[in-house]
């Protein structure tokens, strides 16, 4: 069972005691009279053949609190999107895909590369995630968005529930939630949290002292967690990393966008398990590269709050960071001995050289391109400057999916 702990800045959801999925589902069906609710999945054609998605499908034909579920496609031909649109036609929502590689989709990202916004041409799910969001923020009666992955192997209807309670429920006062859950099976997953993202969030607090945002950064217990929900007005102004930076400039977002005390995070289910992915080499791949791209993110949002990254900080932030990533290691070597968990520590230390390495390709980077990878702009930009773009976008996906 999860205990009731509340540390950091924000608010802590856990699941405790017995209430059925069933009892929150009656609720939200009641609450979503008032107020709507949107499921939104970012998805590439091959997990449509995947166990995994078959379960989240399975799952999905039980929930009908929901107003419209919305599908952003990726790497599909023709062919594949009208598969796509059959095998989610069987649940009870209705039901958009929105084909990113169609000829119609393909055009209004021209038209807003010509019109000056930037990284409309970065493949990936932070694109992906924040083409759904445009098409979805032009319907006035959505009012809450949640987001998962396609990918999660053991899926249960209970993650969209989790996620849009807390944000709907009208004697609550929040406008964002995170998931979060245990990554186990007979081992501890989730390398980059364990022992990249938390070990470099205090080796910063050691080099550069306390401030507000890595406290808040912090809080979260899965930062790095795929599934999040929001309320449409606070969408609306978010600007979204089209790279692996995207959940923690989603974070940064929120945390510049909201107050704190009006965030929270929930734990969705016990444990999480889907796809995982190859630790890659000198950033360049896998692991490696989503972790160098979280931090050339974290040193962009650092750098826009006045902290000067100087040679000499950052060597002291790299010693510091492989200090704190062995100690996480002899952290997670005794929580796997005390449980019976298989725990390689070899492996764990060929990640943080890995990662080590990271870090210093992100600094060069960094160094050499300060701005980086643009964020994709709010969609109120958009809006302010082509007033009719999310119309055309909306009648694109219409007659897509007639």
């Amino acid at each position: 069972m999860s205990d009731f702990f509340q540390n950091g800045a924000i608010t802590t959801i856990p699941k405790l005691g017995d209430r059925s999925i069933d009892d929150m589902e009656k609720e939200l069906l009641k609450l979503s009279k008032r107020r709507n609710m949107v499921l939104i999945l970012p998805a590439l054609y091959s997990e449509f053949e995947t166990p995994a998605m078959q379960k989240i499908v399975k799952e999905l034909k039980e929930v009908h609190y929901l107003y419209r579920i919305v599908v952003g496609l990726d790497e599909a031909t023709q062919e594949e999107f009208e598969k796509v649109k059959t095998f989610m036609s069987v649940l009870p929502t209705k039901v958009d895909v929105i084909w990113n590689d169609g000829p119609r989709v393909k055009a209004l990202k021209k038209e807003l590369a010509k019109a000056g916004f930037q990284s409309t041409d970065i493949r990936g799910k932070g694109l992906n995630v924040w083409m759904m969001l445009g098409y979805i923020l032009s319907d006035q009666d959505a009012y809450a968005i949640a987001v998962h992955d396609c990918d999660i192997v053991n899926y249960s209807r209970e993650i969209p529930a989790r996620l849009l309670y807390p944000i709907i429920h009208p004697g609550f006062d929040f406008e964002f939630n995170k998931g979060y859950y245990a990554r186990v099976t007979d081992k501890v997953h989730g390398r980059a949290t364990r022992l990249f993202y938390t070990p470099l969030l205090k080796s910063l607090e050691r080099i550069f002292g306390q401030n507000r945002y890595l406290d808040y950064m912090g809080s979260f217990r899965y930062a790095l967690s795929g599934e999040f929900a929001f309320i449409r007005s606070l969408a609306r102004g978010i600007r979204i990393s089209p790279t692996w930076g995207l959940e923690v400039s989603t974070l940064s977002e929120v945390y510049r966008n909201t107050s704190k005390k009006r965030i929270c995070q929930s734990e969705i289910m016990s444990t999480y398990e889907h796809k995982h992915q190859d630790l890659g080499e000198k950033a360049a791949g896998g692991v490696s590269k989503m972790t160098k791209e979280i931090a050339e993110t974290i040193f962009r949002i650092m750098s826009q709050m006045g902290v000067t990254f100087s040679h000499a900080k950052f060597n002291a932030l790299l010693t510091t960071y492989f200090e704190e990533a062995q100690r996480a290691i002899a952290q997670y070597s005794v929580i796997s001995e005390v449980n019976g968990l298989h725990y390689d520590r070899q492996k764990e230390l060929v990640a943080i050289r890995e990662f080590t390495q990271s870090l210093r390709v992100a600094n060069e980077e960094f160094n050499k391109d300060p701005m980086g990878v643009p964020l994709l702009s709010a969609w109120t930009a958009v809006r302010s400057v082509l007033p009719n773009f999310t119309y055309q976008f909306n009648e694109a996906v219409r007659l897509d999916n007639a």
